[in-house]
C-alpha cells in the first residue's frame, strides 16, 4: 500500500511540474531545463542510496521501538496529532542545525543547489544523510512508543507537503502564514540573500520559527536570489551531491590535528578563511 501511495504522489508531483513549467514559460520566466535534468540525477542517486540505507535506519527504529516500555495508541486522534507536533519540533532542529552544523550541511547544501526555485528542485537532495546522522533526531520517537511505521507516515507527509512550498508562483496566502509553511516562506528559505539566511526552517508549520525567532518575511522590495552563495558550477549529479564535502574534507585535513578537525565539522558552515557564508538558508 506505500507503494502505491508514493507511485501516486509522484504521478501528482509530475503533473503538477508539468503544469509549472509551463506557466513559467507562458508567462516569459526562464526554465532551466540542464537544471532540472541534474536535479533528477540528484534525486534517482537518493532513491537507491538512501533506500537501502533506510533499511538498516528502519531496522535500528524497531529495535528501540521494541525495547521502550512505552507504548503509545494508533487508534487515538490525540496520539496522531501529538506525534505530528513532535515530529515537526524535531524537524525544525534537524533543519536548523543542518544549516549550522557543517557536518550536517554538507548533506543538505545539496538541496540548495538549485538557482532556481521550481517543484523539482524539492527532489534535489543529499545522497549522504545517513553517514550525516540526520535520521537520529527522530529517534525520540519511537524511543516515547510510538510505531515506526508511524513516525515514517508523518515523516512523509510532511517531506510531501513540501513539495508544494518550492515555487515562485503562489502568492502569499494571508493568515495561513502565522501558521503554516508556505510557497513565500519557503522561497526565503532557499533565498542566499544576506538578509534571508538562516531562516523558516519549519516543515509543516512555521510555529516554531516564529517561537524560536528564525522566521522572516518574505519581502517585495528585495527579491529573493536562489542557490548557494558559493555555487556549484555543475549540472553534474555527482558533483552536486559532493561537492561540500569536499570542501569540508579539505578544511578538516588542513586543520592541523584531530581535534581541529572535529572543531571544523562541528562549526559553522561560513567560518573558515577567505568564505562569507557556507549556506543558503531556509
Amino acid at each position: 500500500m506505500r507503494g502505491e501511495h508514493a507511485l501516486l504522489f509522484l504521478g501528482v508531483a509530475l503533473a503538477f511540474a508539468a503544469l509549472e513549467a509551463w506557466l513559467r514559460l507562458r508567462s516569459g520566466r526562464s526554465y532551466d531545463r540542464a537544471a532540472a535534468l541534474g536535479t533528477l540525477g540528484v534525486a534517482g542517486g537518493q532513491i537507491v542510496i538512501n533506500g537501502l540505507a533506510g533499511i538498516g535506519i528502519g531496522a535500528l527504529y524497531m529495535a528501540v521501538w521494541s525495547v521502550t516500555p512505552l507504548r503509545q495508541p494508533l487508534d487515538a486522534v490525540w496520539s496522531w496529532g501529538l506525534l505530528f507536533l513532535l515530529s515537526e519540533f524535531l524537524y525544525y532542529w534537524q533543519h536548523r542545525f543542518s544549516h549550522e552544523v557543517r557536518w550536517l550541511w554538507a548533506s543538505h547544501s545539496v538541496h540548495h543547489s538549485a538557482e532556481e526555485l521550481t517543484l523539482p528542485a524539492a527532489f534535489r537532495l543529499g545522497w549522504t544523510g545517513p553517514i550525516s546522522g540526520l535520521w537520529l533526531f527522530f529517534l525520540p520517537l519511537p524511543a516515547l512508543g510510538w510505531h515506526p511505521a508511524a513516525v515514517a507516515a508523518v515523516l512523509a507527509f510532511n517531506l510531501r507537503f513540501q513539495f508544494f512550498l518550492h515555487s515562485e508562483l503562489p502568492p502569499r496566502l494571508g493568515p495561513l502564514e502565522w501558521v503554516f509553511n508556505t510557497p513565500s516562506s519557503h522561497r526565503v528559505h532557499h533565498a542566499s540573500n544576506q538578509g534571508y539566511l538562516d531562516r523558516n526552517y519549519g516543515g509543516v508549520l512555521i510555529v516554531f520559527d516564529r517561537l524560536f525567532g528564525t522566521y522572516a518575511r518574505e519581502r517585495p522590495e528585495e527579491p529573493c536570489r536562489y542557490g548557494l552563495t558559493e555555487p556549484v558550477a555543475s549540472h553534474n549529479p555527482i558533483r552536486i551531491a559532493f561537492h561540500e564535502w569536499g570542501r569540508l574534507l579539505g578544511d578538516m585535513a588542513r586543520a592541523g590535528g584531530p581535534l581541529s578537525a572535529i572543531r571544523v565539522a562541528l562549526g559553522y558552515p561560513g567560518r573558515r578563511p577567505g568564505r562569507t557564508r557556507g549556506s543558503a538558508s531556509l
